[in-house]
C-alpha cells in the first residue's frame, strides 16, 4: 500500500498553473486513507503552498520519499526518480516522438507510468479529463481572436470587448463579461458587415459542451447545418442574434458511392470508403470551432487546398477565424501548421505563401491552436480534475505494486492505464518498442 505521495511542481512551461489535487481534496483523502502528501514548491501554482499546509501537507522539494508522485503535465526527464509510480498525461501512447525519451528513461530507472489518458471504463471512455475545460477557454480564445482581427480590418463589434481567456481571473468573471458583450449584441445588434454571424463547432463530445457552454451566454439561435446557407443568403439579416451550428460525421462526410446513405459505424470501420464534404459549408461560417477528434484515417475537415483557393477569390471570404481546439498539427485542419501558446495563441495562415505567421497581420486565416488551454482557467480546470482523481486514488493507494503485473490489484478501468510497469512495457503498450526503437 502506498504511504506517501507527492504532488509535483509542473515545469512543462510558464502556463501551467494547474494542479492534479487541491488542497480541500488533500483534506478529505487524509482523513480516509493512511497516506502523507508530499507538495513541491511553485511559483506558478494556483493554490499557495500555504493552504496546503493547512490542510495537512508537507511542503518540501525532495520527494524521494514518495512512493507514487503526481502531476500533470509530462516531467523532465532530470526530474524523474527512481523506482517511483507515475500519474501523469504522459503523450507517449501514440508514439510521440518528442517523448520518447522521456519513456525510455522510466524504463531505465524501473518505474511504473500510469498515464491519466487511458484510464477508461467498459465502453472505452475516458475516466479523467480536462477536455471540458479546454472547449470553455477554447471559445472565449477564439470569440477574442474575431474581435481583434475585425477590428484590425477597421471593423468593431461587440466581440472586441472579449479578452484573451488568459486575462479573465476565474470564470465567474469571463462569464460576466460575456453576458455584458450578449447585451450588447440584443441591444444594438452586430455591425452589418459581420452580420449574419455564424459560427460552426465540430464535434459533440466534452470539449464542445465546453463551447457551448459559454458561447449560449451569448444571445444564439440554433440551426442545422442545412440552414446555414439560407441564413447567410437572407435579405433580412438578423444582427441581433449569432447563429450556432453543430456538425456531426453525417455532416461533414459522404459515401464515395454515389445515393449510399451515410453509416455512422460503417464509417469508423470503414473510413476510406468515405469523402469529406465539409468544404460546402465554410465559406458560409464567419467562425469555426474545432472540437472533434480526428486521426489519419478519417478526411481532413480542411484542408489547405481549399483555404488557397478561398483566399484567391476577389471578395474576402467570410471564414476569418478557426479555433482550432484539438490541435491536430496538419490534422483535421490541415492549415494547423503549429501549436500556439497562451502567450502567443494565434498565427495566420497565408495561404499564398503556406506559411504560418504569429499574429493577426496578413491576408490569410486566423488559427487559434493553444494545446494547453486548461491551464488559462487554472483555478477551475484543477478543481474539477481533483474532484475526479480523488475517488481514484484509494484504489491507486492499496493496490501491492510488488505483484507481477498480471497479478496487479487494480480495477480494470485503471490497470488499463498502466503503461510501464517496473521499468516494462505492459502487454496493452508493447507497440510503443518500434517508436522507442527510432
Amino acid at each position: 500500500m502506498i504511504k506517501c505521495i507527492g504532488i509535483i511542481r509542473e515545469t512543462k512551461n510558464e502556463w501551467e498553473r494547474r494542479a492534479p489535487l487541491i488542497p480541500a481534496d488533500v483534506k478529505s483523502l487524509l482523513a480516509g486513507q493512511p497516506v502523507q502528501f508530499v507538495v513541491q514548491p511553485s511559483d506558478l501554482r494556483i493554490f499557495r503552498e500555504e493552504e496546503y499546509l493547512a490542510q495537512g501537507a508537507a511542503i518540501c522539494d525532495d520527494l524521494s520519499g514518495c512512493e507514487m508522485i503526481i502531476g500533470i503535465k509530462e516531467i523532465k526527464i532530470k526530474d524523474l526518480l527512481t523506482q517511483k509510480i507515475y500519474l501523469f498525461f504522459s503523450h507517449t501512447i501514440k508514439g510521440q516522438s518528442y517523448n520518447m525519451p522521456m519513456l525510455r528513461k522510466i524504463m531505465e530507472l524501473e518505474d511504473t507510468l500510469i498515464d491519466y489518458e487511458r484510464m477508461i471504463n467498459e465502453k472505452g471512455q475516458r475516466l479523467i479529463y480536462f477536455s471540458y475545460h479546454a472547449g470553455l477557454a477554447g471559445v472565449i480564445d477564439t470569440l477574442w481572436a474575431y474581435g481583434k482581427k475585425m477590428a484590425l480590418e477597421g471593423i468593431e463589434s461587440p466581440f472586441s470587448k472579449i479578452k484573451h481567456s488568459l486575462q479573465y481571473p476565474d470564470l465567474p468573471h469571463t462569464k460576466t463579461a460575456l453576458q455584458e458583450v450578449g447585451e450588447e449584441i440584443r441591444i444594438h445588434g452586430l455591425p452589418p458587415a459581420i452580420s449574419p454571424c455564424v459560427i460552426g463547432i465540430t464535434g459533440y463530445g466534452n470539449v464542445s459542451h465546453g463551447v457551448q457552454h459559454l458561447l449560449d451566454i451569448l444571445p444564439v439561435t440554433s440551426i442545422e447545418p442545412a440552414e446555414i446557407a439560407g441564413v447567410r443568403k437572407s435579405k433580412t439579416r438578423n444582427r441581433h442574434t449569432i447563429f450556432k451550428t453543430l456538425f456531426k460525421e453525417e455532416h461533414m462526410v459522404e459515401s464515395i458511392i454515389k445515393g449510399q446513405p451515410f453509416d455512422l459505424q460503417d464509417y469508423y470501420k470503414n473510413p476510406d470508403k468515405y469523402r469529406s464534404r465539409f468544404e460546402s459549408y465554410l465559406d458560409h461560417l464567419n467562425i469555426l470551432v474545432n472540437a472533434s477528434f480526428w486521426n489519419n484515417q478519417y478526411p481532413r475537415h480542411v484542408t489547405r487546398k481549399y483555404i488557397r483557393e478561398l483566399y484567391a477569390r476577389e471578395t474576402m471570404p467570410t471564414l476569418r477565424v478557426i479555433g482550432d481546439i484539438s490541435c491536430d498539427v496538419q490534422g483535421g485542419v490541415e492549415c494547423t501548421l503549429k501549436n500556439t501558446t497562451p502567450g502567443n495563441p494565434v498565427f495566420t495562415y497565408l495561404p499564398d505563401r503556406d506559411e504560418a505567421c504569429d499574429g493577426f497581420e496578413g491576408h490569410g486565416l486566423v488559427i487559434m491552436a493553444v494545446d494547453n488551454l486548461p491551464s488559462e482557467i487554472p483555478a477551475e480546470a484543477s478543481a474539477y480534475f481533483s474532484s475526479i482523481l480523488k475517488n481514484l486514488l484509494p484504489d491507486l493507494l492499496q493496490a501491492d505494486y510488488s505483484l507481477d503485473f498480471n497479478d496487479l490489484n487494480l480495477p480494470p478501468s485503471l490497470k488499463k492505464a498502466v503503461v510501464v510497469y517496473h521499468g516494462e512495457l505492459t502487454p496493452d503498450y508493447q507497440y510503443l518498442k518500434k517508436y522507442l526503437d527510432h
